[in-house]
Formats: structure tokens, sequence, C-alpha cells
């Protein structure tokens, strides 16, 4: 990721976050509906699970700069997950109902530059919270 991506996917969010709600909505169903075999694996409250999605992709957006600061808390969500029964598969999934999302939300705004910016952001990540929950050989994968 170089700092244009960085700031595409920042500049992106910040037109995301007005319509939290609607994204976290349209996320959970995409992803109920392309792996609903996840579906089990949340409980309560999902507008709350909503606000907590929103919330903690902000904080990651924004440590976008300076990636090392959001690493240790990506490293205890990762291992926190592991918990609930998510697995390294899941992550990939999760990436692409992410992207429909912002496609969806984004509207004429998404770019084929954007997507590449956000599948790199979510890759950096996605690929750090495996190797830190699962060890290196699956981050690979």
């Amino acid at each position: 990721m170089n700092a244009s991506d960085v700031a595409l996917v920042q500049d992106s969010f910040r037109k995301v976050a007005p319509i939290s709600d609607v994204a976290a909505e349209l996320f959970y169903g995409r992803l109920f509906e392309v792996a609903p075999q996840v579906k089990p694996m949340f409980r309560g409250d999902m507008r709350e699970q909503g606000r907590k999605l929103m919330a903690t992709l902000g904080v990651v957006v924004t440590g976008l700069t300076r990636l090392e600061t959001v690493l240790p808390a990506a490293s205890a969500l990762a291992k926190q997950h592991v918990a609930y029964g998510v697995k390294a598969e899941h992550y990939p999934i999760v990436g692409g109902a992410l992207l429909w999302t912002l496609e969806k939300g984004l509207g004429d705004a998404w770019t084929p530059e954007l997507a590449a910016a956000w599948t790199a952001a979510y890759g950096t990540l996605s690929g750090y919270m495996i190797s830190e929950a699962y060890g290196t050989a699956q981050a690979a994968e």
C-alpha cells in the first residue's frame, strides 16, 4: 500500500461514515447471503454489532498512515475472533462482502483505482490478522 492508496481509502471512508448504519446492514446482509454458515457466529443485537464494525473500520482507516498504531489492536481482535469460530478462510469472504458494501455505498465514486486501494488495505490487514491468529503459514494461503 502506498500513500496514494491510503489517501483514497481514507477519503472514501469519510463518504461512507455518514451512512454507517446502512453500510453495516448492507455488509452483514451480503455476508450472510454469500456465507450463511457464519451467521451462527453472530449473537446479540446486530445493530450494535454493525456500530462496532464501523467504529473499528474507522479506527483502522484512520490508522493506515501509521499502521504500527493499529497492529496491536488488530492482533488482539484476530485472536479474539478465533474463540468465535472464525477461521482463516473466512477472511476473504469478509473482504468480498466489505468491497461489495463499499461499491454499493459509494456508487459512482467506486472506481477500479479505489477498489484496488481497498483490496490492498484489506489484504494487508487481513494477512497480518491471519498470521497473528493462526500463524504465518495460513496467512500465505
